[in-house]
């Protein structure tokens, strides 16, 4: 049986509206991890590194099927979901 732990899956965001999704185990570590990383990765190419969206799990297979569904939307859905949510796109991360 899978033990239980708290998993992430979060939408992080440019200005332009830019969008990555992701699925983590560790919020903070992994927001930090975007914000410092390779240059040549995909959050930095495109300075896509504030937090405008995130579910918490227990299970990791959960996590990682809400991802992959996430993923599989078109850009007008994502846009919804978050908007739905956090209608100015202010990143929660910034009080932690």
């Amino acid at each position: 049986m899978p033990r239980e732990h708290r998993y992430w899956v979060y939408i992080l965001a440019r200005w332009s509206r830019v969008l990555y999704i992701g699925v983590t185990s560790d919020i903070e570590g992994r927001l930090y991890e975007h914000r410092t990383e390779d240059p040549r990765s995909f959050t930095s190419r495109y300075r896509v590194h504030r937090l405008v969206y995130i579910e918490e799990y227990t299970w990791v297979d959960d996590a990682i099927d809400r991802e992959k569904q996430l993923k599989r939307w078109r850009r007008d859905k994502k846009i919804a979901l978050v908007e739905s949510e956090n209608p100015d796109w202010i990143d929660p991360s910034r009080e932690w």
